[in-house]
């Protein structure tokens, strides 16, 4: 987004509001509700916190989720491989909104009443709002395949990532010979968590990857999928393409290959493929996609109400050239800047900025001290693209003072190491 110093944006400029704004007869400062405190809504929140409000216009700023952390969901997976700990990727909402003015709310949502502009929590509290930000992300499809929702174990947050640690403490503490792992989906999820898993486990591991699809990482550049190939047969992780999931058991996973279904003993099965949205926001009365995306303008509002704002994956968004924006952390980051600055514009009474999505490539890690990179012109795997992607990941941490505790714990601690000879 292109903003001089005085303020006034460079981009198009497109109308305020299809309709007048709601103009409130109250003494009450203006209140901005952002559900979900993942990339999309805490960076709003951030930003929004940052703008130039002037005194009198400030508004009330209350950023809702059902957990207490933030999660930096690109290096959730470092936990398993102990490189990182969980301060570093998880710090408290309390801890990054500390003299920003956002009020967090720790809850679930309820329900949301559009017509009277009021959330629900299941606390019982109910508050109304002004301009609401919709950022309550994806969740991860169990219920389609038999067993599923009962054995499987998702990969999406921390509950998960403890869930899994657990699991695999039990095995490695246990006398079984192999442990055998079963990786349902060959996208990045998938293909991050076998490695790092193949890593970890070691002479005692047995991965499989699961892709319904003749080809991993369908989306991504050849050079990261050729990379991933490589990464993967180094570390014996066996790769199903083209099979399916018949059903999922206590202890065994069900195959289907060409006709045919195959059962073999398993002691996890790691769940990556499949995200829906949430149901309250499936049963709002917007216009939605097919999936139940919400379908928003190229200014993040949704179509129906210019009041509410709607953006990562529970978005069916074209930003203003008409691309298909992915449903991506750096698409909601991005769109976060431009939901904060349309959120001001509209309460100041100025022009309104289109969304413009910027591809900046992508990272995935493929172990410890191994990643690929491709992007800005950039192809790089090995240990290149490790320290530029944990580079590019400090740089993007929500708060200066996160940044600098993390980036300097991540100088220390290898000399920390060192000295005490671990």
């Amino acid at each position: 987004m292109n903003i001089d110093s005085e303020g006034v944006a460079t981009l198009k400029e497109v109308p305020l509001f299809k309709h007048p704004p709601i103009i409130t007869m109250t003494e009450q400062p203006t209140r901005i509700c952002i559900l979900g405190g993942g990339f999309g809504g805490l960076y709003t929140a951030l930003r929004l916190s940052q703008l130039p409000w002037e005194k009198q216009q400030r508004p009330e700023i209350i950023l809702v989720d059902r957990n207490d952390r933030f999660l930096f969901l690109p290096l959730l997976y470092e936990l398993l491989t102990g490189e990182l700990q969980t301060w570093e990727i998880a710090p408290p909402f309390e801890e990054l909104l500390a003299n920003t003015g956002v009020r967090f709310t720790q809850a679930t949502v309820a329900g949301i009443n559009i017509d009277e502009q009021r959330v629900q929590l299941q606390d019982g509290l109910e508050f109304s709002y002004d301009r609401l930000v919709l950022a309550l992300g994806g969740e991860t499809s169990l219920e389609r395949v038999p067993g599923a929702s009962e054995y499987a174990i998702p990969f999406r947050s921390l509950a998960d990532a403890y869930h899994l640690e657990e699991r695999l403490r039990i095995l490695e503490e246990s006398d079984a010979d192999k442990i055998r792992v079963a990786v349902v989906g060959a996208g990045y999820s998938g293909v991050e968590l076998a490695c790092k898993l193949a890593e970890r486990l070691g002479e005692r591991g047995r991965l499989r990857i699961i892709e319904l699809s003749d080809s991993i990482l369908r989306t991504s550049p050849e050079f990261n999928r050729e990379a991933a190939r490589k990464a993967l047969n180094d570390r014996n992780v066996w790769v199903d393409l083209d099979t399916g999931v018949e059903s999922i058991g206590s202890d065994s996973i069900s195959l289907l290959y060409k006709g045919q279904v195959d059962t073999i003993p398993v002691d996890i099965v790691l769940w990556t493929v499949g995200t829906s949205v949430p149901a309250i926001v499936r049963s709002l009365p917007l216009k939605q996609n097919l999936r139940g995306q919400l379908t928003i303008t190229p200014t993040l509002q949704t179509v129906d109400r210019p009041e509410i704002f709607a953006l990562g994956d529970l978005s069916d968004c074209h930003d203003a050239t008409g691309q298909l924006v992915p449903n991506t952390a750096q698409s909601a980051f991005q769109q976060a800047d431009y939901t904060a600055w349309n959120i001001w514009a509209s309460l100041t009474n100025r022009p309104l900025l289109p969304f413009r999505y910027q591809y900046l490539g992508e990272m995935m890690t493929l172990g410890t001290d191994n990643a690929t990179l491709t992007g800005l012109g950039l192809k790089l795997d090995g240990s290149l693209a490790h320290l530029f992607r944990r580079l590019a990941y400090l740089y993007r941490m929500p708060t200066l003072d996160h940044q600098l505790r993390v980036g300097f714990n991540w100088i220390t601690q290898p000399l920390l190491d060192l000295l005490s000879g671990n």
